[in-house]
């Protein structure tokens, strides 16, 4: 069975082109021909030998992805359902802002966590993706749309920090200079609140931003709409919180869901200022999104905007998600979940 290539970092390509009596500077063509040229086969390598390539085609992978289906939003926003090799299926969304282009990966195949608002919610969880599998997604949407991104996300389907080892091995792949060269503070890493990985990440010190899916006031709640705040309840989390702006100085970001008679009053709003506050946060509040047997619906405009006023008055900055392509299976998990059914 071959090696996935794009399951190496630097070093560690390195190390095997050592094993097969390659240079160094071998690898870091190999590894731009990867990162830079975007390129799908090793025959496209064309300032390696014959021989060096054919040795490549033996032992390794590039695992470029094929199209299972593809949608457009009106608002330009792209969903993309990849087959990823082994007869199963994952999410990539590219979206654009006034900042630039950001695409949102997957880094499990299915997720555990069972939050009643997802749409993954309900489909099995199978593996969790490689390192390269999560690259390659990247590289994928960047090839097809003829692009270079500037910000990722990894809020796709699956628990990242349930993914820890392989999930950092592809930040330092999309990090590194000699490639793809997209700065840590242009990382966003989502997260339902797995403190001890929480704590690890705060100890790589890495600049990425954290987002925390908080989404209620109380363990009551939040334990209703999210299984593992029975494992990690709210103050645990906000513990491991403070802990990570300790350790790395960054900001995080505190996703909440706004659900109509559940988690969208002023009480909640009341409580979220007292959770939050003296913490270096940003609460990014979200329309929540309508999913097939969902139990929650949406807040109303006129609510989301009245909480979103009473944090800003009492001093938790707070912004509205723009809702982005709404009319093309936009919750994470739906294009999936459809193919799937």
């Amino acid at each position: 069975m071959k090696n996935k290539i794009k399951d190496y970092t630097l070093e560690e390509l390195k190390e095997e082109m050592n094993q097969i009596g390659e240079k160094a500077f071998r690898t870091i063509q190999i590894w731009e021909w990867l990162y830079k040229e975007n390129v799908s086969t090793f025959d496209e390598m064309t300032n390696l030998s014959l021989e060096l390539r054919k040795k490549l085609e033996e032992k390794y992978e590039i695992g470029t992805y094929k199209i299972i289906k593809k949608q457009e939003s009106k608002d330009g926003t792209k969903k993309f359902l990849f087959d990823i090799l082994d007869g199963n299926a994952i999410e990539t969304v590219l979206m654009e802002y006034k900042y630039g282009k950001s695409i949102c990966v997957s880094s499990q195949v299915g997720c555990k966590m069972g939050c009643r608002f997802c749409a993954s919610t309900g489909i099995e969880f199978i593996r969790n993706l490689s390192a390269g599998e999560i690259v390659e997604q990247i590289l994928a949407v960047e090839r097809i749309e003829k692009i270079k991104t500037n910000n990722i996300v990894f809020m796709g389907i699956g628990e990242p920090l349930d993914n820890y080892d392989n999930v950092l091995k592809a930040i330092k792949i999309i990090n590194n200079n000699k490639g793809l060269n997209i700065g840590a503070r242009h990382i966003s890493i989502s997260t339902s609140g797995i403190v001890p990985r929480i704590k690890q990440l705060a100890d790589e010190k890495w600049q990425c931003t954290l987002s925390i899916s908080l989404h209620a006031t109380t363990d009551e709640k939040r334990s209703k709409m999210m299984p593992i705040n029975n494992a990690y309840p709210i103050d645990e989390l906000l513990d491991a919180c403070r802990y990570y702006i300790q350790q790395t100085g960054r900001r995080i970001s505190f996703e909440y869901a706004l659900a109509k008679d559940n988690n969208d009053n002023l009480e909640d709003a009341k409580r979220l200022v007292k959770l939050l506050k003296g913490m270096l946060a940003h609460v990014n509040l979200i329309p929540i999104n309508k999913i097939q047997d969902g139990t929650y619906i949406q807040s109303t405009n006129e609510n989301i905007l009245k909480f979103r006023d009473y944090l800003n008055k009492n001093g938790i900055t707070a912004t509205v998600r723009r809702e982005l392509g709404s009319d093309i299976d936009a919750a994470c998990g739906q294009l999936r979940r459809k193919n799937l059914l």
